[in-house]
């Protein structure tokens, strides 16, 4: 049984950085598409990056391309969101989720798809 670890979150100041951590434990982190999603209150979980098993395909959504990097550590069995010039807006409860397989850059945006889901980690950006 796949289980999800989140770590990293916290409080930061406007411009700053924040890495997330997503360590997986139950089955190798190689063979599966990781997504880190967020939730503020009061709105929909949302996509936020993914990175595939499928030649480490990576995939992020418009407000972070630029800013926000994925990367995933195969000897940790561990996936990372490095978070770089940090605004207000991205304030949410970060979760880190996995898809059984390979997917596209396309569908890896589809929350449907991933089981299990990490139990969340807290990003507070003040301005």
């Amino acid at each position: 049984q796949v289980q999800l670890v989140e770590s990293g979150g916290g409080l930061v100041q406007a411009g700053g950085s924040l890495r997330l951590a997503c360590e997986a434990s139950g089955r190798s982190l190689s063979s599966m598409t990781l997504g880190w999603f967020r939730q503020a209150p009061g709105k929909e979980r949302s996509f936020v990056a993914g990175i595939s098993s499928l030649r480490g395909a990576t995939g992020y959504r418009d407000s972070v391309k630029g800013r926000f990097i994925i990367s995933r550590d195969n000897d940790k069995n561990t996936v990372y969101l490095q978070m770089n010039s940090l605004e207000p807006e991205d304030t949410a409860l970060y979760y880190c989720a996995a898809v059984m397989g390979p997917t596209t850059v396309q569908s890896m945006r589809d929350k449907r798809l991933y089981r299990p889901w990490g139990q969340g980690t807290q990003v507070t950006v003040s301005s």
